[in-house]
This record gives C-alpha cells, structure tokens and sequence, in this order.
C-alpha cells in the first residue's frame, strides 16, 4: 500500500524493513527531516560526540552482529570526520552504511557551504557511494545498499541525502527485507580440496575475514578435529577459535611466533580460509612468496577479486565463510592417522611457551609486569569477555597473551585505525549490556575518541577502559629508535590525568603503577560497571623503556647503533 510520505520518514521506514534496531551518529541540519522521522520510530539513534567515534561504533556493530552498522553524519566535516570509520570498514570486510546529509539539488556543483561529491570522496574506501536525488527512490536505493553492503565480500556503503529530497513527499510502495547472497564451493572443488589435503605432510590452516558466526565458527572447529588440522588466526581475527581449544595455534600477525612464521614457511599446504592474505597477515608478504607461494595454496574468498589479486594459489574457491563452513564441516575423514596430527600437538605447545611471561620483565625489574596484568584479566573475568583496542605497540599485551574466549570476544580494526578502542568498546557494551567489556587503549590512541566515554555515560555502557600510559607514541617511538637512534622527535607525550578524566564524564578513574595494585583495582572497576552502568577507567603508569615484549627501548637503540645507523 502507498502512503505519501517525505524523503526523511522513507529513510527510516526503510531502516525498519530492513531490521534496523540502532543507529549511531551526531546530528547536522542538513538531515533534520530524518531526525524528525526518528523521533516517531523504535530505532535507537545513539547520539555520539565526534562522527569518528560514530563510525567506529558502526563498525564494531556490524562486527559484532553481522548486520550493516548504521551511521548518520551531515555534510561536510561530518563526513571527512567518519571518513576513518569507512577505510576501516573497507579493509576490516565489515557490513556498513553510512547517510551523509548533503546540500540541495538546487545548490549542487556551485561548492556550497560544506558541499562536497562524495562519489569522488569514498570512491576507494566504499563498495558503493550514491547520491538520492528523488524521494521516490529512497526504497530501491537503500534496499540496494543493504544488499552490496552484506553480501559478497561485505563492506561500507556510503548514501548522500540532499537537504531538498528529504523533505520531498511522495507516493511510493516500500520494498521487501535485504538477502545477502554468497558463493558456494563447488562439489569439484570440494574433491580437489579433500586430494590436495590427502596428499600434504605438513598442512596449516589459516582463519580469518568476515561474515562468520557463532554455528559456522562451531563447524569449522569441528572441520579441524575431525581431520586433526592445526588452526591459525589471521591479523585481528583471534576470536575465530577459542584460543583455549587444543587446535588453536597462535595468530598471525604483527609480532608472530618466530616458531609460527617457520612453520608456515615450511608448510607444503597452506589452507587459508577467508583472510585477504594481506601485508599484516603474511608478514609483509614473506611468509608467502607473491606471486606463485613455494607452499602449496588453497585460498577462499567471499570476494572473486580478492583470489588471485596477490597469490596465484593452487586452488581458488569463492565462497562466503558460513557456506564454505557447513561444507568443510561435511567432509568426511580424510585420514585415519593423519602424519601431521603429532606436528600440531608441537605447534599447540610452541604457542603455550610463546604465552609465557617474557623475559624482559625479570631483566628490567618494573615495578607494573604487563603480563601479570593480562593474566589478572583473565582470572577475574568471565570468558565471554569482549577485548576491544585500538593500534599501538600496547596492544601486543592483549595479541599475545590474552586468550579470547570464542566467536565476538576480539573488536579490533586490521585496517591499522587509531582511536578505535573506545568507540567500539563503548558500542559493544551498548549493543550486548549483559555482557563484560575490556578496552585496551594506549596514552595517544586514547585522546582521538576519549570523547566517546560521555556516550557511555549517557547510554548506561559500563565498558573498562585501561590505558596504557607511557608518555610517548610508543610503536613510531620504537620505527624511530630502529632507524634514527637517539634522535627522538615529534612521539613524546604530556599527559593529562586519565583517571580524574574518566570521574569527569561520570565514571570510575584510578591510577595504577604497581603489579599488586592492578588486582584489587580491576575488581573495583567491575564491582563499579555493574552497579552504576557508568564507564570505569584504570589508568596503568609504567615505563615506557618496556616499549614490546621481547625488547626494551634501549637495546633497540644500542642495537641500531651498533649497526652503523
């Protein structure tokens, strides 16, 4: 039945055809009719304080839910600002799409105030951006949006709204709900799939990319223990597996296993089943050799452009992660005694040593030992626990040594992004309240969307926010070290006080520099979430010389140093 309605009420009936249920944003003249047509519906627009904190939290919602996250900004800064959370929904294979208001038809191409083409602007970080100039459109064109945005390989879609259109009235019929649409594997491929597998010695499986959930998880872990294959977990997506399970291996990523990366290279049969295979997850290309690996190599992909575009593998297969799960999982055994089966059993106890407390904190005698801050972590939280960073060398300690529980306990941006840690913890804990949020956050990374902890405050999201304060941009600080020794410039930090920042938006703040302190601290912190659904922070105070793992500031320098840089 048609009905006459204005541009802006089409929009967010569409939303409601669609099974919109939250929307994030910050609001802008340029959409009013919209906000209007929000205020008469049951979405819930979340109000945020920056567009780039909205962005992020559009992101870490199709993350976490698979369906488009949902972004309003207006025209102009609005959009250059949400610019960061669309690169990394591009490159992190997230549903999204994101409504920018846009100056009138009658104003167009004439560079009106804040006016900009956002078809030349998100061309390269968008599967598709498109302009409604007609009201009667508005049903087609954001159904369609819907279905690029989830299906295939998923991804940002970007609409732009002239101010005209939304307040146009028209009389149009509305469409059916979205069905995304993915590839299968072939039955062919499938036989080619289970030779190839009979055939190698050594076979490693590597897991990543979007479009998984909680049954498709389940099946390719039973996939790996039926055919006794060892699993690994591209850059970002340690949440695949929980890590706890005997055929988790470790993640590859930055800062590999050594023990990993060897086996990898030594693999005669890599089995990469949804990642990009992109520079973090092979090591800056070298753990395959582009454009034709040593090992042999099966890839699948939800996206045809993405096989083949790096590595010619052995064996090509598109297919969306949920589809290619339920097949694998079918399979039957392709060996009784498999000869790697022992190899995995080495590769599990390679990770479990490589979790070990490193070295450096008994060399360095720091008075705040990071991992036993991890280890904290996991005794005091439940296992569902949603982990959430941003990027910087401090989120080696949550890589390496927390141990995620399973599918959606990891939110975290491939595409590099700093400033995304708060944004998508607050936008976890908003979306699954009964569930514990971590966010770890480093001193610099923090500051790009801290903003965001006054949207937890409002929207009752008692997410935990640790950051790791050691006054530097500590992961250029380190590069630095490494190609300029002792020349520091432009990463050193001054610092507010976080905890008294976190108490000013409403929350729980403290201040932590010892080990012992951190355990009772984290327990106040929890205690406080749940009684006053109001945010908690815990500032960690250390030395910034503890720069990774595996070495301090210093030795970087004294080794540059000692090679002639």
């Amino acid at each position: 039945m048609e009905t006459i309605r204005s541009g802006g009420q089409l929009i967010v009936d569409a939303l409601r055809i669609h099974g919109v249920e939250t929307a994030f944003g910050v609001p802008g003249e340029s959409y009013l009719a919209v906000l209007d047509a929000l205020h008469d519906s049951d979405i819930r627009f979340i109000i945020n304080r920056q567009e780039g904190g909205a962005a992020f939290m559009a992101d870490a919602y199709g993350k976490m839910t698979g369906k488009p996250g949902i972004c309003f900004v207006t025209r102009g800064p609005g959009a250059t600002n949400a610019s960061i959370g669309i690169h990394t929904a591009y490159q992190d294979s997230t549903p999204m799409i994101v409504f920018i208001g846009q100056v009138g038809n009658d104003f167009v191409e004439r560079e009106a105030f804040q006016e900009i083409d956002y078809r030349r602007m998100f061309g390269q970080m968008a599967k598709w951006v498109a302009q409604i100039d007609r009201a009667d459109r508005v049903p087609e064109m954001v159904a369609r949006a819907f279905q690029i945005a989830t299906s295939g390989r998923p991804g940002p879609v970007v609409l732009a709204l002239p101010e005209d259109m939304l307040v146009q009235e028209v009389s149009v019929s509305d469409t059916r709900r979205y069905q995304p649409v993915q590839a299968h594997a072939s039955p062919s491929q499938l036989a080619q799939f289970s030779t190839m597998l009979a055939a190698a010695r050594k076979p490693v499986v590597i897991l990543g990319g979007s479009d998984w959930n909680a049954t498709s998880c389940e099946q390719i872990l039973a996939f790996a223990r039926k055919q006794q294959l060892p699993l690994s977990c591209a850059f970002r997506f340690q949440d695949l597996v929980p890590n706890t399970d005997p055929q988790y291996i470790g993640d590859v990523g930055i800062g590999i296993n050594p023990k990993l990366a060897q086996r990898i290279r030594e693999s005669d049969l890599v089995i990469a089943i949804g990642p990009r295979l992109g520079e973090m997850t092979t090591s800056g290309y070298t753990l395959l050799e582009a454009p034709v690996p040593k090992q042999k190599l099966i890839h699948i992909h939800s996206d045809t452009l993405e096989l083949g575009r790096v590595y010619q593998a052995d064996l090509m297969i598109n297919s969306g992660m949920q589809e290619i799960a339920a097949a694998l999982a079918a399979l039957p055994v392709i060996s009784e005694n498999p000869v790697w089966s022992g190899s995995m059993h080495e590769a599990r106890a390679e990770l479990l040593a490589w979790q070990a407390e490193p070295a450096i904190f008994a060399k360095e005698n720091a008075p705040l030992n990071l991992w036993q801050m991890v280890q904290e972590l996991q005794k005091q939280l439940p296992a569902d626990t949603i982990v959430t960073n941003g990027a910087g060398n401090y989120a080696t300690w949550a890589h390496r040594y927390f141990r995620y529980g399973g599918f959606r306990t990891q939110l975290a941006p491939t595409s590099g992004a700093m400033g995304y840690s708060v944004p998508s913890g607050v936008a976890a804990k908003i979306i699954a309240p009964e569930r514990t949020v971590v966010t770890f956050a480093g001193d610099g990374e923090f500051l790009m969307n801290g903003q965001e902890l006054a949207t937890a405050a409002q929207y009752q999201a008692g997410v935990i926010v640790i950051v790791f304060n050691n006054g530097m941009y500590g992961t250029i600080r380190m590069h630095q070290e490494r190609e300029f020794p002792a020349r520091v410039s432009g990463t050193q930090l001054e610092n507010p006080d976080f905890a008294a920042l976190a108490r000013a938006f409403g929350g729980h703040g403290e201040t932590v520099a010892t080990t012992d302190a951190f355990g009772p601290a984290l327990a106040r912190a929890v205690e406080f979430t749940r009684e006053h659904k109001k945010p908690a922070l815990i500032e960690l105070q250390y030395d910034g010389n503890l720069i990774t793992p595996g070495a301090s500031l210093m030795a970087i320098r004294e080794q540059a140093i000692a090679s002639g840089k």
